[in-house]
């Protein structure tokens, strides 16, 4: 059985504005074909004050989310530059 995905509403404001759209593309494939089927098996575990989040790693991008149940909270995608500093004004 999948998992049913949501999405933190301002994944489509913030995080997909400023990113191409073949990288777009290759996000979307990796959470439909790889998240979305097994996401404890392709997600890393966070550790420290992310401790219950994972992530999965699109090339240079990363997708932070929670699973909860049969739910996929994601929660946020950008840049491995910067993406787990911008991931705590989220999470407030």
């Amino acid at each position: 059985m999948g998992y049913l995905l949501l999405y933190h509403p301002d994944i489509l404001k913030e995080d997909l504005q400023n990113i191409p759209a073949n990288i777009k593309a290759r996000i979307r494939r990796a959470i439909e074909t790889r998240l979305a089927v097994d996401p404890v098996h392709y997600g890393e575990p966070l550790q420290d004050s992310l401790k219950g989040h994972r992530r999965l790693r699109v090339g240079d991008w990363r997708v932070i989310y929670r699973i909860d149940g049969q739910e996929i909270i994601i929660l946020k995608i950008g840049n491995r530059k910067d993406v787990y500093q911008k991931i705590f004004r989220r999470l407030k």
